[in-house]
């Protein structure tokens, strides 16, 4: 009977604007707010949805609460976590003396994927962004600061997008710390200028991570 209402309303070729049902027309704006996510793309997801079984659609909402009801983020470097510290924080292997830090989850993510960095995280949140409306008190700088002078860091990696707002962020990021006996790099351009750090390939990352520069010599450059 799915299958025949899923034919039915297709033939009909109706537009996401003349929904046969109100509560159809609901679920498919739900998912439209989501990003990335267009009114045709919402209305298949949700029509997939019906013809699933009533249980499998319960545990699909269960575990969207249960992840904005139970998720935390870590406490030491703002990573998602299901504890108030994260697994690489809490990880008495990782070098817990050089600190990577990154934009957003997605970054961690996809530095991890490259099985060539050791090391703990520290996550801004985001860049500084005038256009946006995003300035330094926007992030979480003063956690990372306070990282830094009371435990012990011995290098700051400035893993962030190779864009204009990224080095922008690097820029300030290395002019609040100078004063601190730290050493602070950022990743080697091996990442092309203006990429976005999650989407860089794995080895090419791996490989920016392994040769990074002292910002002492970009600032200087």
């Amino acid at each position: 009977m799915n299958r025949i209402f899923e034919s039915n309303f297709n033939t009909r070729k109706m537009t996401t604007n003349h929904f046969p049902s109100k509560l159809l027309e609901n679920a498919v704006n739900e998912f439209a707010n989501l990003p990335g996510i267009g009114k045709k793309t919402a209305l298949r997801l949700v029509l997939a949805l019906l013809r699933q079984d009533k249980e499998d659609v319960i545990n699909f909402g269960k575990t969207f609460i249960e992840l904005k009801e139970n998720i935390h983020y870590c406490k030491s470097c703002n990573n998602i976590s299901d504890a108030e510290l994260c697994g690489i924080c809490s990880n008495p292997a990782r070098d817990h003396q050089t600190v990577c830090v990154v934009e957003n989850i997605r970054d961690v993510m996809a530095v991890e994927s490259t099985h060539q960095y050791h090391g703990i995280y520290h996550v801004l949140g985001g860049i500084i962004s005038p256009m946006d409306g995003i300035g330094p008190d926007d992030l979480e700088i003063s956690l990372l600061e306070n990282k830094i002078t009371n435990s012990g860091i011995k290098e700051i990696i400035l893993a962030l997008s190779t864009t204009m707002e990224g080095d922008t962020t690097n820029f300030y990021l290395f002019k609040k710390f100078s004063k601190y006996p730290v050493k602070m790099t950022t990743i080697a351009r091996g990442v092309s200028i203006g990429d976005e750090l999650e989407y860089a390939d794995e080895i090419t990352l791996g490989r920016s991570i392994l040769n990074r520069t002292p910002m002492d010599d970009i600032i200087s450059f």
